[in-house]
């Protein structure tokens, strides 16, 4: 599993209750031969739902599609809310999660479409320069178009 790779843990949550969580991932078992390895919260009342903006305006008590990466601290760190109509897109959140895993540990941001950038392809970008030694170090140590805007390729 990607996500266990990357050390993440996933929770399903639904504003439905216990007994249609337990249905819905017997039914997926049974048909679709798939188990659900995480766990899913019942939240029946709304209320997580509710704090969490999940509730679709004019939809009544139906919720969003919506994912969230949350950080070991806690802290909200990406949120992505797809309309009932749209599946979720599970590449792009694992995209997502290595970025923030990299950032994170190398103070670097990547660009769009990264691992696939049209311009850098999958080098990282390095944060702007405090002060002119850097900026001038920097001349030497990375690729760049300008002195803000560098970038490598990062170690394996």
């Amino acid at each position: 599993d990607e996500f266990k790779k990357l050390n993440a843990e996933l929770i399903g949550h639904s504003i439905d209750q216990v007994f249609s969580h337990i249905k819905w991932v017997d039914w997926i078992k049974d048909n679709l031969n798939v188990e659900i390895p995480f766990p899913v919260i019942a939240d029946d009342m709304g209320r997580v739902a509710m704090k969490l903006g999940m509730i679709h305006p004019g939809k009544g008590t139906n919720t969003v599609r919506a994912v969230f990466l949350i950080d070991p601290e806690g802290k909200i760190r990406l949120m992505i809310y797809y309309p009932q109509e749209i599946g979720r897109q599970i590449d792009e959140v694992l995209r997502a999660l290595k970025a923030l895993q990299i950032s994170d540990s190398h103070e670097v941001a990547m660009p769009e479409n990264w691992p696939n950038n049209e311009l850098i392809g999958d080098k990282v970008i390095l944060p702007p320069p405090k002060d002119v030694v850097t900026a001038r170090a920097r001349e030497k140590e990375a690729e760049g178009y300008d002195w803000w805007f560098k970038f490598k390729k990062l170690d394996n």
